[in-house]
């Protein structure tokens, strides 16, 4: 059973920049094991859940959502069972509670119930 746990949330000012974390644990295999896919997905007041990136522990392949793309980076240190979302010049509309999911394969990177596993997300709020 793969558990997620998400941290580095907190507020901030607009322009300002964060660094997500989100470690796995759980998992029987550990920098070998390719056949994850690591999302980030936020949700903010009234609004659905939406992928903001997600990397493939494969090949290291990346998708990002068009609202982020130049500002946010994702990575992942397999030998570390980790994954990282590094925001820059966030703005208002970034706040948002943002979850760390695991999922079988990037075919759909953004598609919510193709991931198996969820943390209990990080809260964000830039003002």
């Amino acid at each position: 059973h793969v558990q997620l746990v998400e941290s580095g949330g907190g507020s901030v000012q607009a322009g300002g920049s964060l660094r997500l974390s989100c470690a796995r644990s759980g998992d029987t295999f550990s920098g070998t094991y390719t056949g994850y896919c690591m999302g980030w997905f936020r949700q903010g007041p009234g609004k659905e859940r939406e992928g903001v990136a997600a990397i493939s522990s494969r090949d290291g392949g990346t998708h990002y959502a068009d609202s982020v793309k130049g500002r946010f980076t994702i990575s992942q240190d397999n030998a570390n069972r980790s994954v990282y979302l590094e925001m820059n010049s966030l703005a208002p509309e970034d706040t948002a509670m943002y979850y760390c999911a695991a999922g079988a394969r990037c075919l759909r990177p953004f598609r919510v119930t193709d991931y198996l596993y969820w943390g209990q997300g990080t809260q964000v709020t830039v003002s």
